[in-house]
This record gives C-alpha cells, structure tokens and sequence, in this order.
C-alpha cells in the first residue's frame, strides 16, 4: 500500500491526515505519478460560446485552435467536450495539458491573441488556464490502464494508495495539504481589456474535474450506469450550475466528451470552480445532491464489485493567485469565472 503523496513531495506533516496510520481502503484507487523532474504543469481550456445552431465561425475557430495545438510546442494532451449551460448557450471545451511551463508560454501568446483576440461572428469565446505546482494538485483513478486529463501526462501510475474511500481524502493527497490548510485569501476582481474582460481571482481557488467512462461496460451494467446513476449525477451538476455560486461553486460545467469527428463518446465529465478545496469538501460531504450521488455511486459498486467495468477518475488542483488566468471575449455574464464578478458585485 503506498501513498498517494510521493516520496519526493514528502515532508514533515504539521497538519494531521483524517485517517489514523492503520487505516486501510476498502477497494483500490491509483494515482498518477509525474517524474521528479516535472515541477509545474499547465492545464488551459479553451471555450467557445454560441446560441442555438453552430455558426460556421465556429467550425473555423475549433479547426484552428486543434491545428495550433498540434503545432510546434503544443500540449503532450488534449480533449474536447460540449455542454449547454445555464443560460441556454452551447459550449465547445478544449482542454489542453503541458508539463513544460516554458513551452506553454511559447505557444500561448500569439495562441491567446487568436482565440480571444476576434471579436462578433455570434460567438463567445475563453480562456481558463491554472499552472500549478505538483505539490497543489491531485488525481484518483478507480482502475489502471486508461489515463485521463492531466494523469495523460505522467510518467506512470501508482500501486494501491491509502489515501482514499473517506471523507478528507482528497485533500490528504494533495501534497501542500501535509503543512497547509490551503485557504482562500482575497476576492476575485474584474479588468477590462477593450471587449475582454480578465477575472483576478483570489489565492487557493479550486478547480475540479471529475470523470466517467463507461465506454467498457457491457449491455446490463450500462442500463444500470445510465438508468440510475447518471440521473442522479446530472441533477447534482445541474444544481452546481444552476444554484451553486451561494455554496461557494463559482461555476460548474456537466460536459460530454467528444471524438475526432465531433460525436459524443460514452465519457463525461463534471469540471467546477470552487472558491476553496473546504467550499468542495462541504458539498461533498454533506449536501443532499452529493449525498444522493455518492449513494447512488456505492448501490452500483456494491452491487457489480470487482466486475464493475465503469471507470472513474479525477483531478483537483488548488492555484495561486500566480497561477491563474481567466479572459472572456463576448461571453454571457455567468460564463466561467465572470460568475464569481457578479457574486462581489451583487
């Protein structure tokens, strides 16, 4: 059994974990596992926004952005998922991941000017980028074999963890949280660029993403997985959109993976703002939506054990101030972070 936090992140623990040593999950996890060397990584969405059907800009914009990705110093990984968010507008996410920040910098400048540089057309456009540091992100994965997100640009996996199957987990894997409590400092404020407008969050924002495959199940678990699970998940990310600023979830995305060609696959996944790792740890344990996730979640595992095919995974990452950047070009007030702008301003 290892721990999730490796050993050169390891360090004398001021801040206590929420298991005692003996403790012991009742059924894997693994995590990823970077090589020493990498230090910093960079994950940058990039969204485009529109009402109704797809102008033709946007086909444009999404072959353009997917051409300068595979472009000299591009992401290690990318991905591509949709959503319909509160306000009725469609959002094409692209996702993009890097373990060198220097290469990032290359490659996002005249990118940047590009994707939120053009203006009308009918389309919204954003950028969300976090580049934290090792030692303030996570990952969880419920099987080996198929890495997701950031994870795609590790080294490798871990063996068995200890650090999950409890309430506090998540943060126990973070490895800043073995000498902070990581708390959020500051209030996010808005800059106004010509038509772009860039949101100053605040230190120790949270970001998750949290995933679901199910591209392996066979015929019965699937029914299960989409007739009583994915309900209920759908209904605690809808009130996350909807109604999670108040409980502090800036905003929340519910999306569908996309292949090559623009299809939906049998993936998804939910990706949320979170104004602390402790606003998402309150929700997580404690609010009915979760609760009845989480429960819906053990019905189905109890109940296939070690034969359940569905895959699930995630990423948290709590950033700096430093570490962020959020920028809207024609996007609707809710979209993203310009949500926490009008929580301040309310």
């Amino acid at each position: 059994m290892e721990s999730a936090i490796p050993p050169h992140l390891t360090t004398a623990r001021s801040r206590h974990r929420r298991v005692p040593d003996d403790y012991r999950p009742p059924y894997p996890s693994f995590v990823a596992r970077h090589k020493p060397t990498v230090s910093q990584v960079v994950m940058a969405y990039f969204g485009l926004q529109y009402r109704g059907d797809a102008p033709a800009e946007a086909a444009r914009s999404l072959g353009e952005i997917a051409k300068r990705f595979a472009g000299a110093d591009g992401p290690t990984h990318w991905d591509r998922a949709s959503y319909v968010d509160q306000a009725g507008f469609s959002n094409v996410v692209s996702v993009a991941y890097w373990d060198d920040v220097a290469r990032f910098d290359r490659w996002f400048g005249p990118s940047r000017e590009s994707w939120t540089g053009a203006t009308g057309e009918g389309i919204g456009r954003f950028i969300e980028v976090l580049r934290p540091g090792v030692a303030r992100y996570e990952t969880l994965f419920s099987s080996l074999g198929r890495p997701e997100g950031v994870a795609v640009l590790a080294d490798g996996m871990s063996g068995e963890v200890l650090e999950h199957a409890y309430w506090g987990g998540m943060r126990d894997r973070i490895p800043l949280s073995q000498t902070d409590e990581m708390a959020p400092r500051g209030a996010p404020s808005l800059v106004r660029d010509g038509s772009r407008l860039r949101v100053v969050a605040h230190d120790n924002l949270c970001l998750i993403r949290s995933g679901q495959d199910w591209s392996d199940t066979e015929a019965s678990e699937r029914k299960m997985y989409l007739d009583d699970v994915e309900p209920v998940l759908r209904e605690g990310m809808d009130f996350l959109r909807d109604e999670g600023v108040p409980i502090g979830c800036y905003a929340n995305r519910y999306m569908r993976v996309l292949d090559a060609d623009g299809r939906p696959t049998e993936k998804s996944y939910g990706q949320s703002w979170w104004k602390s790792l402790a606003t998402l740890e309150r929700w997580a344990e404690s609010h009915p939506t979760h609760v009845r996730i989480f429960g819906a979640a053990m019905k189905y595992l109890s109940t296939l054990g070690p034969a359940a095919k569905l895959r699930l995974y995630h990423e948290v990452t709590v950033a700096t101030a430093e570490e962020q950047f959020f920028e809207y070009q024609g996007c609707h007030p809710r979209t993203g972070m310009l949500a926490a702008i009008e929580t301040v301003t309310a």
